[in-house]
């Protein structure tokens, strides 16, 4: 029988039950909210606080709309250095590693100033302020990829993108770089923005370059695949890197109008593009294409240009059907959003989010697979540039000794050779990764016909003896 001195402790009881009780269902009333609150973040990613449309150009208004991916899009401006290459605040000129560049490139633009690369955020800067452009004339064209330059196609063409294309490539770059529109609003003002990758009232992925518009096309022509349109027939995944590929790529300024122009009608192989090249048929003269002319060998040279989508794509990332965004922009988490890292860098900078969802390995150890890889294709690259290097040396004391344009022909065929692939590999940024055996088999064969084509000089040479015999 209870008692009155049990009294107290009955109700200190049944009070300790009832507070617990309530911090509990507090507890839970609370996490329910959260759950439900972060299931909505989820849903409605971003309210739209601004307007956007095809010629809103500057990333700061998106970024009003997506402050998480304005916010890491606005890191590109960070060092972005890594072993074998990147730019940091003053990016390095190239030849200072490699001062065979300026010799391949002697009698052209790129032996006056060929510096590393930076980040997005510098792409336009960086492009202005080069001795290529300041000391060199160059067209409109170069703006294709370095500046948010739709709305000035737009413009230029009275709404007709492709017409205004053609004519901006035309212009000389100072006055391309000028562009202005009725209102005098500035257009050609940013680098790459949000307005070239994305629909801004969808915010789905887009190519918008028509160089990549009409270059793909030639290329899923070539493979079989007719009436190709990239933003209506590419699935997502691969959205993930044509957006990409608008611009990382190999290309060349067409004709008088120099119209910038994606040689990929025979296909994407470096062998493939340097057929297309000598096949007269493609070029309005007739005559196979050049850059320049190298002094030391009277050779008709080529000059290629950042081919990463080509080079990747004969890599086993690609193959595997791993996007370009996979790996330089991965995916992260910020609360209950998951979005798309917008600080575009190295993945060897972002090793745990970059690599390791799909390489379960410790950090340290794909840091040495990456080195590795990279340390072999920059010896092979460099024994190129030695090899290319002596056969220059070789070709100049022939043409100083007498030799005649008939008796260089060789030399010359195999120089333009072994340049294309020299300069293939050299202007291609991840140091052979993205394609390492193909990296290799390219290498290997500049330094074959450099060594060909030094030969072939040296017996141009008086007194050289007579080459031998080959087998029966």
């Amino acid at each position: 029988m209870e008692t009155p001195a049990d009294k107290p402790k009955r109700w200190w009881t049944l009070a300790a039950v009832a507070a617990v009780t309530a911090l509990l269902t507090a507890g839970i009333a609370a996490l329910l909210v959260n759950i439900v609150e972060r299931k909505t973040e989820a849903k409605q990613r971003f309210l739209k606080f601004v307007q956007v449309d095809e010629n809103t150009v500057d990333p700061a208004v998106w970024g009003m709309n997506w402050p998480r991916e304005y916010d890491s899009y606005q890191r590109t401006v960070a060092p972005s250095h890594t072993n074998f290459g990147g730019g940091d605040a003053s990016p390095a000129e190239k030849a200072d590693r490699f001062p065979w560049l300026t010799r391949i490139f002697a009698g052209y633009a790129f032996s006056l100033d060929y510096r590393d690369r930076r980040g997005h955020a510098y792409m336009l800067l960086d492009q202005e302020k080069t001795r290529r452009v300041t000391e060199k004339q160059q067209p409109g064209a170069c703006l294709h990829c370095h500046a948010s330059i739709i709305p000035a196609y737009r413009s230029v063409g009275k709404g007709d993108v492709m017409k205004g294309f053609e004519e901006v490539c035309a212009m000389k770059y100072q006055d391309a770089r000028a562009l202005v529109d009725a209102k005098g609003e500035q257009l050609v003002n940013h680098p790459v923005s949000c307005v070239d990758c994305h629909d801004p009232s969808t915010m789905e992925l887009r190519v918008t370059r028509p160089g990549f518009l009409v270059g793909i096309k030639a290329l899923k022509e070539h493979e079989g695949v007719k009436d190709y349109d990239v933003n209506r027939d590419a699935t997502r995944q691969e959205m993930r890197s044509y957006v990409c590929g608008q611009c990382h790529v190999e290309y060349y300024f067409r004709g008088d109008h120099k119209t910038l122009t994606y040689p990929w009608k025979n296909g994407l192989k470096v062998e493939d593009i340097e057929a297309y090249y000598d096949e007269g048929a493609n070029f309005p003269d007739g005559k196979p294409f050049k850059d320049w002319v190298h002094p030391d060998t009277g050779a008709p040279v080529l000059k290629a240009q950042h081919p990463e989508f080509e080079t990747w794509n004969q890599g086993v990332h690609a193959r595997s059907g791993v996007a370009c965004a996979d790996c330089h922009m991965p995916y992260l988490r910020e609360g209950a959003v998951k979005v798309s890292d917008h600080w575009v860098r190295s993945p060897l900078l972002n090793v745990n989010r970059a690599c390791q969802g799909c390489h379960p390995y410790a950090e340290s150890e794909l840091q040495a697979r990456v080195g590795l890889i990279q340390a072999r294709s920059l010896d092979l690259l460099q024994r190129a540039g030695s090899a290319i290097t002596q056969m220059l040396d070789a070709a100049k004391a022939a043409r100083a000794a007498g030799a005649s344009d008939a008796q260089l022909e060789e030399v010359r065929k195999l120089h333009r050779k072994a340049q294309w692939r020299l300069d293939f590999v050299a202007a291609e940024n991840s140091m052979g990764f993205h394609a390492p055996q193909e990296t290799a088999r390219i290498l290997g064969e500049s330094i074959d016909y450099s060594r060909q084509a030094q030969l072939a000089a040296e017996r141009l040479k008086p007194g050289a003896p007579s080459p031998r015999p080959g087998p029966p």
